[in-house]
């Protein structure tokens, strides 16, 4: 819980560098967003140097980005965060805003693996946590 809080922390200040360093080297991210973008085979990021290149692309076409998880379900050695994010182009200024749900799993107090979600319902699920 308190890796993915640094994490959050660190995305919400921009800082790329505090955020990787709460990943595991060997980090897996299957980003909904790539997924819904460039499809399924475009959306795994790995390691350190693929969250980096993830973030500069985010960076270039986001001009505002915030998110918010008020239900954040801690599971030891994995995290459910249930949120909604906000975002606006910086090209065409257009708002974007989403459910978004984080299922995340950590190695030796790292974040090893992180799958995104646009629907909670479907998080809780993947989760192994239906409601």
């Amino acid at each position: 819980m308190e890796a993915f809080k640094r994490a959050y922390a660190a995305g919400t200040r921009y800082d790329a560098e505090a955020f990787i360093a709460e990943m595991h080297p060997d980090v897996e991210w299957h980003a909904g967003l790539l997924a819904s973008l460039a499809g399924e085979q475009s959306a795994m990021v790995r390691g350190h140097d693929g969250i980096r290149e993830m973030i500069q692309d985010f960076e270039e076409v986001f001009a505002e980005s915030h998110m918010e998880f008020p239900d954040i379900r801690d599971f030891g050695d994995r995290v459910v965060a249930l949120g909604v994010f906000r975002n606006r182009g910086k090209t065409s200024g257009a708002e974007i805003e989403s459910p978004i749900a984080y299922v995340l799993e950590f190695k030796d107090g790292k974040v090893i693996y992180i799958r995104t979600y646009f629907d909670h319902r479907q998080a809780l699920e993947a989760a192994g946590l239906a409601e």
